[in-house]
């Protein structure tokens, strides 16, 4: 039999893998004096593969695979530039992916930061009552299923929209979840606390109730009678300032 092995799915990735590597090689020697040494190479392991594998020369093949051996490393010596920048031209490529998909991510958590506390700096102006919980851990599905799904980028207006007295979705809190209005008029469980000052309404009592039974999440309340903003996390309630807001989401987001 003139092929002494069978073509599988293995094997089909294997040829498409070296045929990779081998046309990477090509194209980094391209471009400099070498590419002449490439195909002279390539010759050579054609013949070692004929030699070996198809027609299974035994004193041929051994004395094949000797000077292969040898002439492994003599092939790292004299082609160590292209080696090195080959590795360089890699590292640089994968470094430079994840660093965007980085900086993409933070750009957009910045603006989704930056429309939250404009949302509630014109809430609390306006006395509109507000309930958003922003989450990027845990699973509150169980509390937007209660809700109407939305999936929309996060506006300002759209925040301020949805808090709106007398709109259908007003009543209820909106999750942030992955940088987007997930759901809202969401139904939160009520604390039963009972050390809260008289001050507190239903929103702050609901926030409160949702962060006993996950610490992860960040609520934010806009009080409908004084105009007080608040953030719960952790089963602590703090009344902040927007200055104050805006830094608790960026450490929020960089956590």
């Amino acid at each position: 039999m003139l092929f002494p092995f069978q073509f599988g799915i293995k094997e089909i990735i294997d040829i498409l893998l070296v045929t990779c590597i081998i046309y990477g090689c090509f194209r980094l020697l391209r471009k400099s004096s070498a590419v002449n040494l490439f195909w002279g190479i390539a010759l050579f392991v054609l013949f070692w593969f004929l030699v070996s594998v198809v027609f299974r020369l035994e004193l041929t093949g051994a004395l094949v695979d000797r000077i292969l051996a040898v002439g492994a490393i003599a092939l790292i010596v004299i082609f160590q530039n292209e080696i090195r920048t080959l590795f360089y031209r890699l590292g640089s490529r994968f470094s430079h992916s994840i660093w965007r998909h980085v900086r993409e991510q933070n750009t957009k958590s910045e603006k989704v930061i930056q429309q939250i506390v404009l949302a509630c700096q014109h809430l609390s102006n306006t006395k509109t009552g507000a309930l958003i919980v922003f989450a990027t851990i845990g699973d509150l599905k169980e509390y937007a299923d209660t809700g109407t799904e939305i999936n929309a980028d996060v506006s300002a207006p759209l925040l301020e929209n949805i808090f709106f007295k007398n709109t259908p979705l007003h009543d209820g809190a909106v999750l942030i979840t992955e940088n987007q209005i997930h759901a809202a008029a969401c139904i939160l469980p009520v604390s039963k606390s009972v050390d809260l000052p008289l001050q507190y309404g239903l929103r702050h009592r609901a926030a409160l109730g949702l962060s006993e039974k996950d610490s992860s999440v960040l609520i934010i309340v806009v009080s409908e009678e004084t105009g007080h903003i608040a953030v719960v996390q952790q089963g602590k309630i703090q009344t902040v300032t927007n200055e104050e807001l805006l830094q608790m989401l960026y450490l929020k987001i960089a956590n």
